[in-house]
């Protein structure tokens, strides 16, 4: 019997990292499934503060060495290492799935391996918080760079305008290929939540997102500013942590919104579940998003999703006026909440929808796209990609 198609996953945090998001749980989801098809799969991601250097999940070995910017040569010493029977990996890969969050790690130069860039979308927008030299040197890796070092290799991303984002920095078209998100089975919620975190009655709001500057939660907050003039029974739910939380509270105090609004934090997925479906309208008012995983959670509780037109990948996750609503600018923002809000048979025609469409989605499916690119790459190869789950 052949050994199993072994498959390195790159990605500059894993999902238990503090900052980790959507991205990173795209990433691992698919190595679930792909283990679960008879493969080995390892993950090479950064350390932090309490996680283990060896971790196995989901049937997943993930290695963690590093940290934000030196992940991406101690993981390119790793795959070198391995080339010469030595260093953590079990083995040469066969497959490299090589994660650009802004910057991809370059695998390609150090391993013989195929090589799939995953891009979940392009990071001009998001740039320039990482200081004005860091930003345009990231900006010219990305843009430059990248495109030219990876200009024989395959690409994923998750949405249509993600793909075009790439051809307009100079990929072919022919090789990218669009495999959408999956989605999660909804975990079971527990029975009630304390009577002070669920203020009685009133339309509640929420926000599922990293805490960090492009995902524009003070956009959210100034919804509340606005709407409790005329609704003062609005809530605003926040789920998710991140290094700017400190700054969004103070944001919420300088509006005067603080009482309308809970900062969850970092929250598990029961948790998690039980806001959203408590939730009449979910806002993501995001700079810029691939796909907009969190737009198919919420619809999985029949919550519609209102978001930004100019983010790019919410075009295909929110139809307009079918499962959500797309808007540009905040003012909009308020005048499209205050509509669903004052109207919840709308809000409940479009949740309904969204509900119908992201039963369409599972991560089966999204690894079912990885095994064909797969398949493509491994043409030549003695043994079969594809093994029974």
């Amino acid at each position: 019997m052949s050994e199993p198609i072994h498959v390195l996953l790159l990605c500059w945090r894993d999902t238990t990292h503090p900052q980790g998001g959507g991205s990173e749980r795209y990433l691992e989801r698919v190595g679930a499934e792909l283990v679960e098809r008879g493969m080995r799969v390892t993950l090479l991601t950064a350390a932090y503060d309490g996680a283990p250097a060896i971790e196995h999940r989901a049937g997943v070995r993930i290695l963690r060495a590093g940290g934000r910017l030196s992940v991406y040569p101690r993981a390119l010493l790793t795959i070198v290492a391995a080339r010469w029977g030595r260093g953590r990996l079990p083995g040469a890969p066969d497959i490299v799935i090589d994660t650009q969050n802004g910057i991809p790690f370059f695998a390609g130069t150090v391993s013989p391996a195929p090589t799939v860039v995953l891009v979940h979308h392009c990071h001009r927008e998001q740039w320039p918080v990482a200081g004005r030299l860091l930003g345009r040197f990231g900006w010219w890796l990305e843009s430059r760079v990248s495109p030219r070092v990876h200009r024989r290799s395959r690409y994923v991303t998750v949405s249509g305008p993600s793909a075009d984002e790439l051809v307009a920095l100079g990929v072919d078209r022919e090789r990218i290929t669009v495999i959408r998100n999956g989605i999660d089975a909804i975990v079971p919620q527990p029975a009630n939540l304390a009577e002070s975190d669920d203020p009685a009655g009133g339309p509640r709001l929420c926000v599922l997102s990293r805490l960090v500057p492009h995902k524009q939660v003070e956009d959210a907050l100034a919804v509340v500013a606005e709407l409790r003039h005329a609704r003062a029974d609005v809530h605003l739910d926040v789920i998710g942590g991140g290094w700017w939380s400190d700054e969004l509270r103070d944001t919420a105090a300088r509006l005067g919104v603080q009482r309308f609004v809970t900062f969850h934090g970092h929250v598990d997925e029961p948790r998690k579940h039980q806001l959203l479906a408590r939730a009449d309208v979910h806002l993501m008012p995001s700079r810029k998003e691939g796909w907009g995983l969190a737009v198919v959670e919420a619809a999985q509780h029949r919550v519609p999703t209102i978001g930004y037109r100019s983010s790019v990948g919410l075009v295909e996750s929110v139809e307009h006026g079918e499962t959500g609503l797309l808007v540009d600018g905040v003012d909009e923002l308020v005048s499209a909440t205050r509509k669903l809000i004052d109207n919840p048979e709308e809000a409940a025609r479009l949740g309904g929808n969204a509900q119908r469409k992201a039963a369409g989605y599972s991560w089966s499916a999204t690894a079912d796209g990885f095994i064909d690119v797969f398949d493509g790459l491994l043409q030549s190869a003695p043994r079969p990609v594809r093994s029974p789950r």
